[in-house]
């Protein structure tokens, strides 16, 4: 397969200096905003398209994952991160995600070491980790699987909070030597967050969610450049405040009969929209068709 030029941008974001913020989206028009606004690379997180989907990131299908990375891809030309999960299962099933989430136009992959069928218990932040030698042969079997060299390989360990900061970054090691180019871990505390560019020997990866309730810290960019990091997810910095939107204007509705909204400025924001998905330019094609 050839690569794509949102997986050249990743590579020379990867290779670069700077911090990669990657905001999580949940469908093509949150990544056409988010685009809009200058962000350089967006994230589909099993959180957030869960939520998308009124369920849990574990009740995920392959096939919802992979119809909702080829919208968003086709959306916008910034790179687009995707959350695998625990790969949708062992080495073999494995490949079939790689291949299906190539072929819809994500630029790189996480896959944690997490056990298949995942639980939504993870969400109380009780996690259930696989034995290295699993993991590793899962990475192994992603990288095989592959056929852009481009497309990146992240794997992810939930053992720091399981298992300790030290097992953490064992697996870390243990996952970039079988193959991944990048690894997500999820340090306890502060120090332990300072601690783990210097012990493990590859690009590093976040989630800074600022929902989250077990007291991981929370960086800046800035933070996290100094500190070493190459990637940060932000799974809940655009879901929970645009529900709590949704909840206002439709309490206005339910309660005073109105949405509360100024005419003046929805005009202006309602042609916003438009601008947004493009509808100016399909006036244009009917206009030189079939309007005439």
């Amino acid at each position: 397969m050839m690569t794509t030029p949102a997986r050249t941008k990743f590579r020379e974001l990867m290779s670069g200096p700077r911090f990669i913020l990657a905001l999580g989206v949940w469908d093509p028009y949150t990544a056409r905003v988010a685009e809009a606004l200058g962000i350089q690379c967006v994230h589909i997180g099993g959180y957030q398209l869960g939520a998308h989907f009124v369920t849990s990131e574990p009740l995920l299908t392959l096939t919802e994952l992979a119809t909702t990375t080829r919208y968003v891809t086709s959306a916008v030309r910034i790179p687009v991160v995707v959350d695998a999960g625990a790969g949708f299962g062992e080495p073999l099933h494995v490949m079939r995600t790689v291949k299906e989430l190539e072929r819809a136009g994500a630029v790189c992959i996480h896959i944690e070491d997490q056990i298949y069928p995942k639980r939504v218990h993870y969400h109380k932040g009780i996690e259930h980790v696989v034995p290295r030698e699993d993991m590793v042969a899962k990475i192994k079997a992603a990288v095989a699987a592959r056929t852009d060299p481009n497309f990146v390989i992240m794997g992810r360990t939930d053992a720091m909070k399981t298992s300790g900061f030290a097992e953490g970054v064992e697996r870390a090691n243990l996952y970039l030597e079988a193959g991944a180019e990048m690894v997500m871990i999820f340090p306890n505390t502060v120090e332990e967050a300072r601690r783990a560019p210097r012990e493990i020997k590859g690009l590093l990866a976040y989630t800074n969610s600022e929902g989250n309730r077990f007291g991981r810290p929370l960086f800046s960019a800035q933070e996290f450049e100094d500190m070493g990091y190459k990637l940060s997810t932000y799974p809940t910095a655009l879901l929970c405040p645009v529900t709590q939107e949704l909840k206002r204007v439709i309490t206005n509705l339910t309660t005073r009969g109105v949405s509360g909204l100024p005419q003046d400025k929805m005009i202006v924001w309602r042609k916003e929209v438009e601008d947004l998905i493009g509808l100016e330019e399909y006036y244009k094609i009917e206009s030189n068709t079939v309007e005439h």
